[in-house]
């Protein structure tokens, strides 16, 4: 662990003080958000599954090693090779609701739109601007792991996942009170990062379990695998495109 979080060692810290008048309350908003996407009611009719963005980004996109905000915001625009364009961070962070949350996509300009991308920008309070030219990622991105994908094995990672993980994530992968669902109608679907074995492994090796990670890469590419070798939903990009009248919004 202490050699993953030496990477961040220069990131940095995140903001004490929100900016005053409506643009803090919007921030603020933007993290109740974050933590609840899929019960909050603003965020709630977008969300598909089970998962809110703190699934994934831990804390509320706080800690610097396990798919963090900070620093993000400075990254964007940025160029996509998935969606062959120059793309904007709210743009980013609307494509995880049609894919890591099995959702529609919110509406460009709306509040949830704005109040989310205005929280992740204040956690980049600080950053020096360097747009990224290559793909998508902050500067604080999970790193890949060093072994190949192709080392998985499934059959082993059921026995790890059985072990160290279906106390928070269940037996049968349908979450529990402590975790998430990560398989099943209720989890990511297919067109997901975490869906592709390697960018799963690599966060479980810096992320689980909760504040004690310890998994080998071994041990994380073979749990991913055993993840990922379960029925998810298809991801099918017309399914989770609003309707024409809604892709912008410019009132709220």
């Amino acid at each position: 662990m202490a050699a993953q979080k030496s990477e961040h060692e220069n990131v940095s810290p995140i903001p004490t003080e929100f900016p005053p008048g409506e643009l803090g309350e919007v921030i603020k908003l933007g993290r109740e958000l974050v933590e609840q996407t899929n019960t909050h009611p603003l965020s709630r009719p977008y969300v598909g599954n089970a998962l809110s963005c703190s699934s994934c980004h831990l804390k509320a996109g706080t800690v610097p090693y396990a798919a963090s905000f900070l620093g993000t915001a400075a990254a964007y625009p940025a160029w996509s090779p998935r969606e062959k364009r120059v793309i904007t961070l709210e743009d980013r962070v609307l494509n995880c609701f049609m894919r890591s949350q099995n959702g529609i996509r919110p509406p460009k300009g709306s509040k949830v739109a704005i109040a989310i991308t205005a929280y992740i920008t204040w956690l980049s309070t600080g950053s020096p601007l360097k747009m990224n030219p290559e793909k998508p990622l902050g500067p604080n991105r999970v790193r890949p792991l060093k072994i190949k994908s192709e080392q998985a094995n499934a059959q082993r990672g059921k026995g790890l996942y059985n072990d160290q993980c279906a106390d928070c994530h269940g037996k049968a992968g349908q979450g529990t009170e402590e975790g998430p669902p990560v398989w099943g109608e209720k989890s990511y679907n297919a067109g997901a990062g975490f869906s592709r074995n390697e960018k799963l492994a690599a966060w479980l090796k810096v992320a689980m379990p909760l504040d004690d990670a310890n998994l080998t890469e071994q041990e994380a590419l073979d749990i991913a695998a055993y993840v990922n070798s379960h029925p998810r939903p298809r991801f099918v990009l017309k399914d989770h495109l609003p309707e024409t009248d809604r892709l912008g919004v410019y009132d709220w």
